[in-house]
């Protein structure tokens, strides 16, 4: 049914094959699962949800590992009662558990959680979407992780260069950076510190410099 304004148009059923690659077929996934998104977010157990397509992430928060594991299963049983009734399968493989802790000693990090007869295991580290997360919650791994990413698309800029203009990559750099100085330059009124700032002059020309030095 469609409203707009004062008009509102009869009820009516459309059938209609949406693929993965429909562009508003993230969305209207959303409207489809918002039940389950609904019973991920609980007040009364702590428990929280971050939620991109059907990446659904669940948080809870208590002062015992064994009490956030007990709540966690509870949540997945309502999680079930959902799948069935849409006829859907959750992927048991999929399913992480982690701790965040910045003291660990304080707490019982070996506690694992147990959803419909399947023993999820620990992990000290997780992927959520692109973002590598640590139990700890330091950046360490997901820097190593962009690092690691970083040096395999810099052979393929290596083979890719020297094949297109014959020349390293480090002349290239050269290039990239005196184009980017310039435009960086002309175009300053986006990144430039205001004057009301302390010492904007002083960032301006660390900036340009910066730059610069990069260049060279």
């Amino acid at each position: 049914m469609i409203t707009i304004d004062d008009y509102t148009m009869m009820k009516c059923n459309m059938n209609i094959n949406i693929s993965q690659d429909f562009l508003l077929s993230l969305i209207l996934y959303l409207f489809y699962n918002v039940n389950l998104l609904k019973t991920c977010n609980d007040i009364k157990l702590r428990t929280n949800f971050t939620d991109f397509v059907n990446d659904v992430n669940i948080l809870t928060y208590k002062e015992f590992m064994k009490c956030n594991c007990k709540v966690l299963s509870k949540i997945y049983d309502k999680c079930e009662q959902w799948s069935k009734m849409h006829d859907i399968k959750f992927s048991m493989t999929k399913h992480k558990l982690i701790h965040f802790t910045k003291i660990s000693k304080w707490f019982n990090m070996k506690v694992n959680v147990k959803l419909m007869k399947h023993q999820i295991n620990l992990k000290s580290n997780i992927r959520i979407l692109k973002v590598q997360l640590n139990f700890k919650l330091k950046w360490v791994i997901h820097m190593h992780h962009v690092e690691a990413k970083l040096v395999i698309k810099q052979k393929i800029m290596q083979t890719i260069i020297k094949f297109i203009w014959n020349s390293s990559i480090t002349t290239s750099k050269q290039i990239y950076f005196m184009m980017t100085y310039f435009l960086l330059s002309h175009e300053v009124i986006i990144w430039y510190t205001s004057q009301r700032v302390k010492d904007h002059q002083k960032s301006l020309n660390v900036k340009l410099r910066l730059m610069q030095e990069r260049a060279l």
